[in-house]
């Protein structure tokens, strides 16, 4: 079994997205992804995609998977809702713009399919930016940044870490389990009840590992003091650096010339 807490190797020089500070790639493309909800160009969001695909494949480093999400799953997305979104359009809203297809008594409108199309692309906008961040950043990093540079109080940041490791230890221990059902012979089987049957026999030993390791970490935290002192001397800095403001200070430059060149919002 691998170690459920072994990190990543570090990432090369050339995908700089991942030695910024979270902070920094959380509050470039904050502001442009409120503001897109309220847009209804095409224009917009395009501009948008554009931006966040040349930040991601010029600093991130690139996987299997990241490009299969880039090249496939967003545009897979748009297309999807698109469709969706242009038959669920109510037809007298755009019964002025031409039509594109008709079946019997319905009809397919061109402002059905760009208004679904306008919906798609802003969606696809906001999960691009979201991915600057996402892809790049841990949630160990971002912890810590809001702890030294917000100043949340380390009580509450420390203690959304522990329960952020969790989950990969959870992932480890279900593995233990599955392993030793299957050594065992317990709940063999093939179709949807033996499944079934499996997933209701690694409840009570995960509830049991969660417990013990819950127990684990509480007296880990006690031994140590958390909570006893209104401040506590950091392990791992995670600084902001000049690198951060100027990444900071282009991304908003570029949103505001985005908005500003468009401006969606026009009568």
């Amino acid at each position: 079994m691998s170690d459920p807490y072994a990190g990543r190797s570090p990432a090369p020089a050339h995908a700089w997205l991942h030695h910024l500070n979270p902070l920094a790639k959380l509050g470039a493309v904050l502001p442009a992804m409120v503001l897109l909800l309220f847009v209804r160009d095409l224009a917009t969001p395009i501009a948008f995609l554009a931006l966040a695909y040349a930040v991601v494949l010029s600093g991130t480093r690139l996987t299997a998977r990241i490009w299969a999400v880039l090249l496939l799953a967003i545009p897979g997305g748009v297309l999807v809702l698109s469709l969706s979104m242009a038959l669920w359009t109510d037809p007298a809203q755009v019964a002025a713009t031409p039509v594109v297809l008709r079946i019997g008594g319905w009809t397919l409108y061109t402002g059905a399919l760009a208004a679904g199309l306008a919906t798609g692309l802003r969606l696809a906008a906001i999960l691009a930016l979201a991915l600057i961040s996402g892809l790049t950043t841990t949630g160990p990093d971002l912890v810590r940044a809001g702890v030294q540079q917000l100043r949340i109080p380390y009580r509450f940041g420390y203690t959304a870490l522990a329960a952020y490791r969790f989950v990969p230890r959870f992932g480890y221990e279900l593995g233990v389990i599955r392993t030793a059902h299957r050594v065992r012979g317990t709940h063999g089987g093939h179709g949807p009840f033996a499944r079934i049957a499996r997933g209701w026999g690694y409840i009570v030993p995960l509830l049991a590992s969660a417990i013990r390791h819950a127990e684990r970490v509480a007296l880990a935290m006690d031994s140590r003091a958390f909570g006893a002192h209104p401040v506590r001397t950091e392990r791992h800095q995670v600084p902001f650096r000049t690198r951060d403001v100027v990444f900071l200070v282009l991304m908003l430059a570029a949103s505001a010339a985005v908005f500003t060149l468009f401006f969606p919002w026009r009568l």
